[in-house]
């Protein structure tokens, strides 16, 4: 069954709108302005410390901005206006919103006591009041279509790297988010369990979910993207379509970083 079966198609837009964020004197998004279509698959490229990863945990406000506003489908994230001044919503509210931002970080974070159909059931059945019978069905389905239904009762212990990553994209999905974080999915992998994870992830960018991805693995963004945007130092440099920024790129910064991560040449 597709990824896709209760997503509907016209959700997920997220607008981003001149934020800035620092962590003591040091900033780390410098006015960010970004549109996120519905359905759009954009992946974030750009050196380490250029702020990609702090740019996704403001979309869910694991970050709280310092400046600007991020919205989804029109409502602002982590905030509402009241007698034309922003006021940060309650932590009910805030956490309801992250029920519709799914993200999936870079080591997997499943709770160790849990088996792997536990940690997929917890959220929609806690945070969404789902009957267990049903998110137990929902999360039996998920685990399928990542390639584990046979993985249900097993202890994140019990699996590979790239196994615990497919259950935490499964567990992800488990609250049919409106828009998908990534952050690095596969930087904490084995070389050689990569690929099954950029597998999953390529079948659910087909099924018109909204996602933006962080990664360092060029090759997939070129395959996955409808978009790509260049960041660093806190800021976007550039972005286009995969074919505009991999083949023909207007930034000095960009050239420099593509020659360094594209088919790089070594002196042997």
């Amino acid at each position: 069954m597709s990824l896709a079966t209760t997503q509907v198609a016209t959700r997920g837009a997220v607008a981003v709108r001149s934020v800035d964020k620092s962590y003591g004197n040091q900033q780390v998004l410098h006015e960010v302005d970004l549109d996120v279509a519905e359905g759009e698959v954009l992946v974030i490229i750009g050196p380490s410390g250029s702020g990609k990863s702090t740019l996704l945990r403001t979309i869910n406000h694991l970050d709280k901005v310092d400046r600007g506003t991020i919205s989804l489908d029109g409502e602002l994230i982590g905030y509402k206006v009241r007698n034309g001044k922003l006021h940060e919503r309650r932590e009910s509210e805030i956490l309801a919103q992250r029920t519709e931002v799914g993200m999936v970080f870079q080591n997997f974070n499943l709770f160790g006591h849990l088996t792997a159909l536990q940690n997929i059931i917890e959220a929609p059945i806690y945070a969404r009041k789902i009957p267990k019978a049903k998110a137990l069905a929902r999360a039996k389905e998920l685990l399928a279509r990542v390639g584990l239904a046979d993985k249900a009762g097993a202890y994140p212990r019990q699996l590979s790297g790239g196994q615990q990553q497919r259950v935490a994209i499964a567990r992800a999905l488990a609250l049919d988010p409106k828009v998908v974080l990534f952050d690095e999915p596969t930087s904490a992998l084995d070389p050689e369990l990569v690929t099954e994870v950029l597998e999953v992830i390529k079948d659910l960018a087909k099924s018109g979910t909204t996602l933006i991805i962080v990664t360092h693995e060029i090759g997939f963004a070129r395959d996955v993207a409808d978009r790509i945007i260049f960041m660093d130092s806190g800021r976007v440099v550039e972005q286009g379509t995969p074919n505009e920024l991999m083949t023909n790129p207007q930034h000095e910064r960009t050239k420099s970083f593509l020659s360094k991560v594209i088919e790089p040449a070594f002196n042997i």
